[in-house]
């Protein structure tokens, strides 16, 4: 702290030393030089009470104290920033690492999705065969029991047209003593049965 002070007192010093004003001037050991009507030791004067107040009153320290301050903060700044700029890139990998996963996932998503869709349609397929080889069945069950029911109904009508013609048959050729004669032996062959 002292050297800052002593270089901040030295400097304009030797830089009034080595100023064209003061080496046009009069010899500085003549004793026209020290008195008040020389300018230069006027001015000489006024700048070395100026520079005795700014070091009395520390003007030196606090400069450098703010000088060091705003290098203190603006090292902080940057130390700041270096760290946001890690945790951004750690958050960029992450939100990276996030996004393939995501792509991965869905791609999966996809696939399965196919697969289902692909398991699905066979199923339906074979449900439609199923379904399609039931009605096959039922209807040829149902074509099946319609030609039995049409033989039948034939074999129906054929019987009854048949008993109706014996019947016809029988009346015509048939006289009642044979009537009564057929009578008496179905009644006496149910007697034997029964006994």
């Amino acid at each position: 702290m002292k050297n800052i002070a002593f270089a901040t007192a030295f400097v304009p010093g030797l830089t009034l030393a080595a100023s064209p004003a003061f080496a046009a001037s009069t010899n500085p050991f003549s004793a026209y030089f020290w008195t008040l009507s020389n300018t230069n030791l006027i001015v000489l004067m006024g700048f070395l009470v100026f520079i005795a107040i700014l070091i009395y009153y520390k003007v030196p320290g606090k400069i450098s104290e703010m000088l060091d301050g705003r290098a203190a903060g603006i090292r902080a700044e940057l130390d700041e920033a270096k760290a946001l700029r890690e945790e951004a890139q750690t958050l960029l990998a992450s939100y990276e690492r996030k996004q393939k996963d995501v792509q991965v996932q869905a791609a999966r998503i996809v696939e399965n999705a196919k697969e289902e869709a692909e398991r699905a349609a066979a199923q339906a397929k074979d449900d439609i065969k199923s379904s399609i080889a039931r009605r096959v069945a039922a209807a040829e069950d149902q074509i099946k029991s319609a030609q039995q029911a049409a033989v039948n109904e034939v074999r129906d009508s054929a019987i009854t047209v048949a008993i109706g013609a014996a019947r016809d048959v029988v009346a015509a050729q048939l006289t009642a003593a044979d009537a009564n004669k057929l009578i008496d032996d179905a009644i006496a062959d149910v007697a034997a049965k029964l006994h």
